[in-house]
């Protein structure tokens, strides 16, 4: 393993489906600042690793670290609170709401209290501030001239954007996402990974990312770690990953 500033560390972890092993003593790091990609068929367990991370799964075995503070089985809420926030292959948003809310929608409001929505001054002032927040990201993912549409309006890059955007309003320090490339254009999909990267060196963002289209992925990431069967078979730089043999036999199927 590599000797990094990590913000996350896992540490041989294991979890079983009944017989299924599904993660075999994996271990990782993931640098602060970087964007890190999982790889690997499906079923190799990179989605149950992120899941396993977020809280949404219980590793049977093994321990993990986040801002070096143990993380192990925490639930998902807990694990989000810290700062570390999982998104989804498909993006799940208020579709009703309009972009603006779905932003606001993500931050803590004191005003809803019935007891400090009594004290106007007590919120107004950070409502205020939240959405001074959600319109500076609208404009560095460049949703601005959208915040007042329904998010049902939007294009699947957009949508993949806007789950980007509700995570830094909650103050994300590590965002995990399935698949940002899914379901998006190749045009849609290169600007997508382009806002990953901006927001990474203009917020300091980490970014822990499962992706299937390496085609498009590979120039915008720092560090690779391939998977198969439940284990890790490979780490490094993209292309160096790519030619390794495990990974050409595992992954590629040569």
């Amino acid at each position: 393993m590599v000797e990094v500033d990590s913000i996350l560390t896992v540490e041989k972890v294991r979890k079983t489906f009944g017989g299924l092993v599904a993660l075999d003593g994996v271990s990782l790091e993931v640098g602060r600042r970087t964007l890190t990609m999982l790889i690997g068929p499906n079923g190799s367990g990179k989605t149950t690793l992120i899941n396993v991370i977020s809280g949404f799964y219980k590793p049977d075995e093994g321990r993990i670290s986040f801002e070096g503070r143990e993380i192990t089985g925490l639930p998902p809420n807990k694990i989000y609170d810290l700062g570390a926030v999982r998104t989804f292959q498909t993006p799940s948003p208020f579709i009703k709401l309009s972009v603006l809310e779905n932003l606001l929608m993500a931050t803590s409001n004191p005003g809803e209290s019935f007891g400090k929505a009594l004290m106007r001054g007590s919120w107004i002032g950070r409502e205020e501030e939240n959405a001074e927040k959600a319109f500076k990201i609208m404009e560095l993912l460049e949703l601005s001239h959208l915040w007042n549409q329904p998010a049902h309006t939007l294009s699947g890059g957009q949508l993949k954007l806007l789950e980007v955007g509700r995570a830094l309003m909650s103050g994300a320090k590590l965002i995990m996402m399935d698949e940002p490339a899914s379901g998006v254009n190749p045009t849609l999909a290169h600007k997508v990974f382009s806002h990953l990267v901006e927001i990474k060196r203009k917020l300091g963002v980490t970014f822990l990312l499962v992706e299937h289209r390496l085609e498009i992925a590979l120039k915008y990431v720092d560090y690779v770690y391939a998977m198969a069967q439940g284990r890790i078979i490979s780490e490094g730089a993209g292309e160096e990953v790519l030619r390794d043999p495990k990974v050409v036999e595992g992954y590629l199927g040569g």
